[in-house]
This record gives structure tokens, C-alpha cells and sequence, in this order.
């Protein structure tokens, strides 16, 4: 069979054996996770472009060099000296649920629960850009990564920029922990840049040079990847911040292939997450019939300016029959979660509602637990 490219339209519900190929390198947040505030290392989602490269720590480096006045060559440990943070950041895939829409784009098969919120402890950058020492004149800083591919047929280190003036935020870290370990290999071990409130590429992993240019950086992640277009040729809008998005644990137990879930009559406490990168969560709405009628969610106390928020609603499902859940997020800025999908040709930014199936009843046989017999 001839490979595709990354990019083809798949008029086909069937997955394809692409997209199969990176379904099993890299994988989802399940959505029982979301109990946990801060995601267990082993459930964070993970998106993995190329390779995991090898690093021997020992003979590591960062490279923070270009339109500034003093070059630095900074070692791990050097790095781990520096003044430290730690902040609870939620990141986000820009691809989460690209394979609901259709027709889709041929690229890792999101369905929606690629997120996780962990803590990140590393240095601020902004401080090791001061030292630097950026010139007049200074316009993007650009992280590259150890890692290496080819995609739109050019072979590449994976590479993306942000302005001066973003890449000065006192949030954004040099991390090199995760919930309180070191960075395991496949979250960007020996270090990553973390920018809270923008979606998951930004967050570059593996870095091995922080290059500062006078002009707009243009690498293919930059300037050609991660744009929401919807006619081929046009450059589109770049994608930046996280859109608002709620996602609740799926009440009940599941049928093993649907996912359709089981409840026996009784009050369901719903609960889950939002989170936006474009303001605070302000409200969270939760429907019982498909997104025909909203009722508000209590929201609980943040954990982190950077961070999702928990949530909960009571449903009364005493009534037997089959019910669709929504959930739907409101943030600061006004910005609310669409009912349908926001198709374009990436597949990015797609942040509809959250839809559960829920049968009310019993299925139609039990087996009893050889411990209760």
C-alpha cells in the first residue's frame, strides 16, 4: 500500500494504517484521569513528531545564542542552579479531536482527551534571555529540539518560535521536572520549554538551543504547520492559545467497544475539567439531552492560574431510557465551546462538546463476582 502524507483528506470512517501507526506511539488522557487535578505521569497524554532522542546527560548542553550579546553554553546542572519555579500547567494537543471531523485529516487520530495537567518545575526563561542578553532589534526566539523527521517533505529538527515579547512571560519555564521527578525520556528528557496557556507544540521537548533572530522566524512548524485553513493555499491563522474545553468522567461503567456507558437508576454526581488559554473558566453548563437545554455546574476553587478546573453537577437519572451528556465550558474573555465541530484542514483548534451515551438501566444480563457467591 502507498503511504500518505501527512495533511490527506480521509473521506473513509476506517482508520488507516498512518494513522494506526501513531495511535500506538503515542496516546490519549483516559478520562477517568480527570479525577486526579494533576495527571499521574503515566496518563498525561503524549505526542511524539519523530523520534525519542538519546541523551547522555553527561555530555549535555543548551545553546543560547544568536541576535544577543553574550552566547551561553549552559549544562543540565547549570540549568537546575538557576532560581527554579513550579507551576500546574494543562496542556493540550492543537490536534484534540481531529478524528471526529470528516472528512479528516490524515494525522495522529485525536478523539478528545488529548490533555493532561501536570506540575513543571524548571527556570524561568526570561531570565536566562536577560542574561543573554537580547540586542535592539530582536524579534522571535526559536527553541530546536533534538528530535529529527521529515514532514511536508522536508527533513528537519523540530522547531518553533515565539515573539520577544511572549517568550518574556514570567510563567514560561526551561522545565526539567514533572510532578516532582526528573523529566522521563518521552516528556522531553533532559529539557523542554513549558508555556502555559498555548497548545502543545509550543512546548518544544528535548531542547538543545534557544536561537534568538532580528526577523520572524519562518521553520515549517512555524510557518507552514499548525494553522486553522479551511482552502488549500491560503496561509490561514496561526494557532496559539488553548480554546475552552470541558470534559467529564463518563458516569456508570462502559460497554467494552462503544463506550456507551450504564448507570442504574439514582442520582449521578457528574463531574470533570475546563480549562482555556484565552481566560479564566467562568462557567461550566452540563445537558442531559444533546445540548437541547444547559444547566450550570459548580465549579471548585483553582489549583493554578494555568491549570483546568474541577467541576460537578447532580443528575437526577432516575428515569430509565437513553440519555446524550454534554458539557460545555465559558471562559473570562466570553469565549464558549461550539456545539459541532470547526472543520479545517489540519484538523486543529476543534473544540466541540463533549457527547456521552448513557443508557439508564440495567444491561441486558449481570454476572455476579465469583466474591459475592
Amino acid at each position: 500500500m502507498q503511504s500518505r502524507t501527512s495533511g490527506t483528506l480521509v473521506e473513509s470512517p476506517d482508520i488507516t494504517l498512518e494513522e494506526l501507526q501513531l495511535a500506538v506511539r503515542n496516546h490519549s488522557m483516559p478520562l477517568e484521569a480527570l479525577r486526579y487535578p494533576i495527571t499521574p505521569i503515566g496518563l498525561h497524554y503524549l505526542l511524539i513528531h519523530f523520534d525519542i532522542p538519546h541523551v547522555d546527560v553527561a555530555e549535555y548542553e543548551l545553546v543560547v545564542g544568536g541576535h544577543v550579546r553574550n552566547t551561553l553554553r549552559l549544562s543540565l546542572d547549570e540549568i537546575k542552579s538557576r532560581p527554579a519555579q513550579t507551576f500546574a500547567v494543562t496542556l493540550e494537543c492543537a490536534g484534540n479531536g481531529r478524528a471526529r471531523t470528516s472528512p479528516r485529516p490524515l494525522s495522529q487520530p485525536w478523539l478528545g482527551e488529548a490533555v493532561g495537567t501536570a506540575e513543571w518545575t524548571g527556570t524561568p526563561l526570561g531570565g536566562v534571555l536577560r542574561e543573554a542578553g537580547l540586542r535592539d532589534g530582536a524579534v522571535d526566539v526559536v527553541f530546536t529540539g533534538l528530535d529529527r523527521g521529515v514532514q511536508g517533505g522536508v527533513d528537519q529538527r523540530y522547531e518553533r518560535s515565539l515573539a520577544v515579547e511572549d517568550a518574556s512571560q514570567i510563567e514560561v519555564l526551561l522545565a526539567y521536572a514533572i510532578n516532582g521527578q526528573p523529566l522521563p525520556p518521552q516528556h522531553g528528557f533532559p529539557l523542554r520549554l513549558v508555556v502555559p496557556g498555548w497548545y502543545g507544540m509550543t512546548h518544544v521537548k528535548w531542547l538543545r538551543s534557544i536561537t534568538v533572530l532580528d526577523h520572524a522566524f519562518e521553520g515549517y512548524q512555524q510557518a507552514s504547520a499548525y494553522h486553522f485553513r479551511t482552502v488549500e493555499g491560503e496561509r490561514g491563522a496561526p494557532v496559539r492559545r488553548m480554546l475552552p474545553r470541558a470534559l467529564m468522567v463518563p458516569p456508570g461503567v462502559p460497554d467494552f467497544m462503544s463506550r456507551t456507558r450504564f448507570v442504574e437508576p439514582s442520582r449521578q454526581v457528574i463531574e470533570g475539567r475546563a480549562w482555556s488559554g484565552l481566560g479564566a473558566i467562568a462557567a461550566v453548563e452540563l445537558s442531559c439531552d444533546g445540548g437541547a437545554t444547559w444547566s450550570k455546574a459548580e465549579l471548585d476553587d483553582e489549583i493554578s492560574p494555568f491549570a483546568w478546573r474541577g467541576w460537578r453537577y447532580t443528575w437526577d437519572a432516575t428515569r430509565p431510557g437513553e440519555y446524550e451528556l454534554c458539557a460545555r465550558a465559558t471562559d473570562a474573555a466570553g469565549n464558549v465551546q461550539p456545539l459541532g465541530q470547526r472543520w479545517n484542514l489540519e484538523g486543529v483548534q476543534n473544540n466541540a462538546v463533549q457527547r456521552v451515551r448513557v443508557v439508564v438501566g440495567a444491561a441486558d444480563r449481570q454476572q455476579a463476582p465469583a466474591d459475592s457467591l
